[in-house]
């Protein structure tokens, strides 16, 4: 049913009333240069792009738990200060993962981790912290609540390569009964649903990237998995909620 979306992201059944009531697609464009400095591409030590994460501070990067339990800190570095994955960036090694104690790989609960890096990082106009969204996003009664950014170098399609360029698609959040109504119990009061249209939405490489409150700049989840018939089918896509997680990330990186 579930698909992560490291170069994996998956879903249940989709009620077609929820597509009905969504606005209308803006996004899926390659980003301005700079235009999220926080944004951070993990790789292989090959160089090779598998998730995405963005910056905490200058020397922690926030991502999701499944995006390191088959990896160390000696075959991941994490690339800042770039949109294009060919040219230009930072290129750090890694101290340490801290994966949450809690993380499941067959429930995919408390999918959200960090990471410390070997060296502090120096901000530039490229470089620099994200802010982490406090409130609870998504629990209001309405369907639809407000636009949001992804971003991500996800692929472009399910069978199309991963782009060099980084991608911000706009899409919007649902509160967590719509969410549930497709999920069921995939969804949680600490996972937040997005969704805009068919053929817009995460696919494999975007996993622990950002989900951006448009209105604000603030990070409010990390992207977790999406349905497993494929990348933007018409399902929501699945986010760790931030919120959900700001006491342990605080406490984690400051231990």
């Amino acid at each position: 049913m579930i698909r992560f979306l490291i170069v994996p992201l998956y879903l249940a059944t989709y009620a077609t009333s929820i597509a009905g009531q969504t606005g209308k697609v803006v996004g899926g464009t390659d980003a301005a240069p700079g235009a999220y400095p926080f944004v951070v591409s993990l790789r292989t030590a090959s160089n090779a792009h598998f998730c995405g994460g963005s910056i905490l501070n200058n020397n922690w990067v926030l991502t999701a738990s499944h995006c390191l339990v088959a990896r160390n800190s000696e075959n991941t570095v994490a690339v800042v200060g770039t949109n294009t994955l060919n040219s230009d960036g930072t290129t750090l090694t890694i101290n340490k993962f801290v994966i949450h104690n809690g993380y499941s790989n067959e429930t995919f609960v408390n999918d959200v981790a960090v990471i410390e890096l070997s060296s502090s990082l120096s901000y530039s106009n490229t470089i620099a912290a994200v802010v982490l969204n406090t409130d609870d996003i998504g629990v209001i009664t309405a369907t639809l609540i407000g636009w949001a950014t992804l971003i991500g170098w996800g692929k472009l399609a399910a069978d199309a390569q991963v782009p060099n360029n980084l991608q911000e698609l706009s899409t919007t959040t649902m509160t967590y009964s719509a969410c549930k109504e497709i999920w069921d119990s995939y969804a949680t009061p600490e996972r937040i649903c997005a969704f805009i249209a068919s053929g817009k939405g995460a696919c494999e490489g975007d996993s622990g990237g950002p989900l951006i409150d448009s209105s604000n700049g603030r990070q409010i989840g990390i992207t977790s998995f999406i349905y497993d018939d494929g990348c933007a089918v018409g399902f929501p896509d699945v986010y760790t909620r931030v919120s959900s997680y700001i006491d342990w990330i605080s406490q984690t990186i400051s231990e």
